[in-house]
């Protein structure tokens, strides 16, 4: 029934975006030698997704060396905030502390409410890495004609763990207004440097561009520190850099997105943009990211929604969280060979015309959740034996 798998090694890459943010006193990256891997299922299609990319795990775990403890922790978003009154429980929390003190990393499912942000903020995930890549195998699903497509290669950094997300807020009555609802927040030069540093270190690796998103009209006094910020930065490190406003930014990203390389964005800006990209690729539903401190916590996740509408009807595209655990074994473990074979895998399930309902086009074999997990961990297999 499959055509004959490919033999290209399409997607391969031994380069880790973390190698520019996990820097020991020495300046040199202490990979783990055991593979702690912590798994928090999330809510709506959160468990779905999330057994679909560990039905891949498994199959990479039956042809590989390498072995995986995985942990599943509780409850998280809006599940847990009715169980235990946060989104994000002490229990949530520990189980993190546990993980990320034995050198793994967490894979994320979905979760509502103030879940993601509060987990940010406790462990200073301050920069998210979204990669907005092309496949030409999924062409004909996308909205946007295929030649404005070609060789769409960006990295989307996004500063996590300050702005307005992180922010204060209130409301309260007026005598004649009605409700009035308040939100402050603030960047500092610290906050706004640190980012800025990562994502140039990354753009001196790749095409050294850089695209600062801004409003400076709009929010003068941030984009003026951002501004100056990142014109040292950039001018250090030999880049060229532009400062697009945001609605000019999301613009350019459909209009011509081959114009950028590396972005880099406030909180806000960066959500905002991550989402829009996932129009380049064809569906939300493949998008993904992670989430990294300075001492090398690392959450892995969809950068789509808990998709309650979804939820248990076997409809949700996994590919996503399939990314996301590739990107965590090459980000985190160094495990760079496994992390292509992921992604290879996906790629040949999408040649022979496998589609989740998101991505159907004319002709295409359409599959549920489960069968596409299934699907993308037994092609991972044949392809792991033409490569023995």
């Amino acid at each position: 029934m499959h055509k004959r798998i490919s033999q290209k090694n399409l997607s391969c890459s031994s380069f880790r975006w973390s190698d520019f943010i996990f820097l020991d006193s020495g300046g040199k990256r202490s990979l783990p030698t055991s593979f702690t891997l912590g798994v928090l299922e999330g809510e709506g299609v959160g468990h779905e997704v999330i057994q679909a990319a560990m039905q891949v795990l498994s199959a990479l775990e039956s042809i590989g060396k390498n072995k995986f403890k995985v942990a599943f922790g509780g409850l998280i978003g809006t599940e847990a905030e009715s169980e235990c009154g946060k989104p994000l429980s002490d229990e949530v929390l520990e189980f993190c502390r546990t993980v990320f003190s034995e050198k793994g990393a967490i894979l994320s499912g979905p979760g509502g409410g103030r879940f993601v942000y509060d987990l940010r903020r406790e462990f200073d995930l301050f920069c998210k890495i979204s990669p907005i890549k092309t496949s030409p195998e999924l062409s004909r699903a996308v909205h946007i004609k295929s030649a404005y497509l070609k060789n769409v290669d960006i990295l989307l950094i996004r500063e996590n763990a300050s702005g307005i997300y992180q922010g204060s807020w209130n409301e309260m009555p007026t005598k004649s207004e009605g409700m009035r609802a308040e939100q402050s927040f603030f960047y500092t030069e610290k906050q706004v440097r640190r980012i800025l540093e990562v994502a140039a270190r990354i753009a001196r690796s790749r095409r050294g561009e850089i695209a600062v998103v801004l409003k400076d009209a709009g929010i003068p006094t941030i984009s003026k520190l951002w501004k100056e910020c990142a014109v040292e930065i950039a001018s250090r490190y030999g880049l060229k850099y532009s400062f697009p406003n945001v609605d000019y930014a999301a613009y350019r990203l459909v209009q011509n997105p081959r114009d950028f390389d590396v972005i880099v964005a406030s909180n806000l800006f960066g959500d905002v943009l991550a989402d829009l990209g996932g129009v380049l690729l064809g569906s939300r539903g493949i998008t993904y990211s992670g989430n990294f401190s300075g001492n090398g916590a690392a959450v892995y996740q969809t950068n789509h929604g808990s998709c309650y509408d979804l939820a248990s009807q076997n409809m949700a595209n996994p590919i996503g969280q399939i990314f996301s655990l590739a990107m965590l074994l090459r980000e985190s473990f160094g495990l760079s060979q496994d992390a292509c074979l992921i992604e290879d895998a996906v790629v040949e399930t999408w040649r022979q015309g496998w589609r989740t309902a998101d991505l159907a086009e004319r002709g295409a074999r359409v599959v549920g959740t489960r069968e596409m997990g299934n699907l993308v961990a037994d092609t991972l297999i044949k392809i792991s034996q033409t490569r023995a």
